[in-house]
């Protein structure tokens, strides 16, 4: 481009001089005492020496204005020891060429000057309007996430009064459901759903017992003992058939066999699958609803559990605030499920990810990396065959 600029540039200038030679020629071959065609070949001058001037700046205009005096010489050779009026009249045309040339290339440079001077001031305030485009998605960032950090401030406050309170009513309905399991014995249809009862309500327990400690600025407890993750989404399951009756809805696990070797804390990724896979329930139609949750190896680095449904999939407006406290798609939503899902599972140093679906539906994603127990462990303490 800039090579092809230069090659115009050049066949301008030349061109231009090429007219100031033909019209110094024309003067030198044509009679003295043909006034009109001199006349005319004077004005003719001033087109190169003008559009020299514009093309080429003050210094074009001045070469190509030597340039025309010099082949006006030969002319005003013809006039010499003619009258001084007539003979100063010819000179003065080399004057009035010079500043013609003169005054065109410096009209020319100060508007060039401007341009630049226009342009520049340009890009500034480009640069400015982008920088204050980008501070201002800064500042509104930031008064999200006060306004979020203000909501959670009230409602860990919040939380930790209905902790306080929820206290004694579990209590209560741990009683209850321990003497339920005693007068189901062993084998009997119903002892399951007993146990899950009593193991929900411990978990439920500490759940509050956690969020106690942590609003009087206490460490958490110890971490829990770890089961197998295939028994964990069985027992979620069990705690959503309901659901999934009530929506007419099916939900499958494709689990090749790793989840029975990999070990999780079951309270805190019960919650975290329990979410998910609610969201997924209130999200597939009433009829031909579908729920799956695949598992992956992902061959020593860890395990992928994707939950997968066939409903309409998440908003575009809101699909990359979707973890952000209080941000839902649901009307009677409150935005906080997916936020703590996310937390639990980064606390384990994994990632809750939403990714593309090749249907329309919702895919989430856990990410847990390795880090343990062996399938032997875990077959002891649960009873699990290989």
């Amino acid at each position: 481009m800039e090579h092809s600029s230069r090659t115009m540039a050049r066949v301008k200038f030349f061109s231009l001089l090429a007219v100031v030679v033909v019209i110094g020629l024309l003067h030198f071959f044509t009679p003295g005492h043909q006034a009109f065609f001199h006349d005319t070949y004077r004005r003719l001058s001033y087109f190169p020496i003008v559009l020299g001037s514009i093309w080429f700046g003050v210094r074009g205009g001045l070469f190509l204005a030597v340039m025309s005096s010099i082949f006006f010489i030969p002319h005003l050779l013809l006039y010499i020891g003619a009258a001084p009026d007539t003979y100063l009249s010819e000179l003065t045309e080399i004057l009035l060429y010079l500043a013609a040339g003169t005054v065109t290339g410096l009209i020319v440079n100060r508007e060039a000057r401007l341009r630049e001077r226009y342009r520049r001031l340009s890009e500034k305030l480009k640069a400015s309007y982008r920088r204050l485009h980008r501070e201002t998605g800064l500042l509104l960032e930031a008064e999200e996430q006060l306004s979020a950090s203000q909501k959670l401030s009230a409602l860990g406050q919040l939380s930790a009064s209905l902790a306080h309170e929820i206290k004694n009513p579990l209590s209560s309905i741990k009683g209850t459901a321990e003497i339920l399991l005693d007068d189901f014995p062993e084998g009997h249809p119903k002892r399951e759903f007993a146990q899950i009862l009593v193991k929900e309500v411990h978990r439920l327990n500490a759940t509050v017992d956690e969020v106690l400690q942590f609003s009087r600025g206490r460490s958490l407890g110890p971490a829990e003992e770890k089961e197998p993750l295939a028994r964990c989404l069985e027992q979620v399951a069990r705690l959503v058939g309901g659901h999934l009756r009530k929506k007419a809805a099916r939900m499958t696990i494709d689990d090749p066999g790793i989840g029975a070797t990999f070990g999780v804390e079951s309270g805190k990724m019960s919650q975290v699958f329990l979410n998910l896979i609610l969201n997924a329930i209130d999200a597939v139609p009433k009829k031909g609803g579908l729920i799956r949750i695949v598992l992956t190896d992902l061959e020593g680095e860890g395990i992928r559990v994707a939950v997968i449904d066939n409903g309409p999939g998440v908003s575009p407006e809101i699909r990359d605030r979707i973890f952000i406290p209080f941000v839902t798609g649901k009307e009677d939503g409150i935005g906080l499920g997916l936020s703590i899902s996310r937390k639990i599972v980064e606390s384990y140093g994994g990632r809750l990810e939403l990714e593309e679906n090749a249907g329309n539906g919702a895919c989430f994603v856990v990410y847990l990396p390795c880090g343990t127990p062996d399938l032997e462990s875990l077959v002891k303490s649960h009873g699990m065959a290989k």
